[in-house]
């Protein structure tokens, strides 16, 4: 836990329960010895806050990094609200997560993928046109990106989607590329995963789905298999921990640890997955 980076934080407010708000969740990872965290809301930004929560929290030595989610509820596929929150200092751009076309496809029937708040409902967002080609409102949101060197997620977008726009995005000078839970809704293959690593991007694993948290639907056993996937050196952790009736983020990164130490990764593999390929991609020596 020494020197980890969690970025894939769930804590408050939002529009869903949460069982720790922001400033506890920082109070937590300095208890924990940890170096940063980066905050995760489906419906808004936390990025421009991070001045003020720096002013309040800084002298815990943790640091803390926000960023949007092109969800209707913010806006959607919409380059100047991108380009303003770079500006303000948001550290990832993730495509749209819980009101993309292939999340609201993916999560009828299966309650774990549903969205719980009573939102006004959202038409899903996709990244392609009718023909698979990327719409010409990504290509200037991916240059935005590039040109801030912020992180690009692949959200909850379809692997053929990801696919297209990873594809563009690095032609287009994005550096730093993420996947989200690659098995969990995205309909990866193992292929896609190795040859996605291949190609350059982080893949992250939710520590929620393979701990003791009501999220678990995957054993240990399978964790090894996605981690090997793409191999430890291009594989980070994070809690996608904060909701109620759930570990902590501290604590689920905590278990992620001695789960992967127990399948029998070393320390310096482990080490890597939960600092050094996170502090890579947020920019940190």
């Amino acid at each position: 836990m020494k020197g980890a980076l969690d970025l894939h934080v769930h804590s408050g407010p939002s529009t869903m329960e949460r069982q720790l708000d922001h400033f506890e969740a920082v109070e937590q990872a300095a208890e924990a010895g940890m170096r940063g965290i980066l905050f995760k809301d489906h419906h808004y930004s936390v990025a421009p806050f991070i001045p003020i929560m720096n002013r309040v929290l800084g002298h815990h030595g943790v640091a803390m990094y926000g960023g949007l989610v092109l969800n209707n509820s913010t806006g959607g596929l919409d380059p100047f609200v991108v380009d303003a929150q770079l500006k303000m200092g948001a550290k990832l751009i993730w495509m749209p997560t819980a009101q993309s076309a292939n999340h609201i496809r993916s999560s009828r029937r299966k309650s774990r993928l549903a969205t719980n708040v009573a939102l006004k409902k959202s038409p899903g967002i996709t990244v392609v046109d009718a023909y698979g080609e990327l719409l010409d409102v990504v290509k200037e949101i991916l240059d935005s990106i590039a040109e801030a060197d912020a992180i690009l997620s692949s959200g909850h977008l379809h692997i053929s989607e990801i696919w297209t726009l990873f594809t563009e995005a690095k032609k287009r000078g994005v550096k730093r590329l993420l996947i989200n839970h690659p098995m969990y809704g995205l309909h990866f293959t193992y292929d896609d995963i190795r040859e996605l690593a291949e190609f350059g991007a982080v893949i992250e694993q939710s520590a929620c789905l393979y701990i003791d948290s009501r999220f678990n639907v995957y054993s240990p056993e399978e964790l090894k298999e996605h981690i090997d996937a793409a191999g430890p050196a291009h594989t980070s952790i994070g809690s996608d921990l904060g909701q109620v009736d759930n570990p902590t983020p501290v604590e689920g990164m905590r278990q992620a640890i001695k789960l992967c130490l127990a399948l029998g990764y070393s320390e310096d593999e482990v080490r890597g997955m939960v600092n050094h390929n996170p502090a890579k991609l947020v920019g940190l020596d």
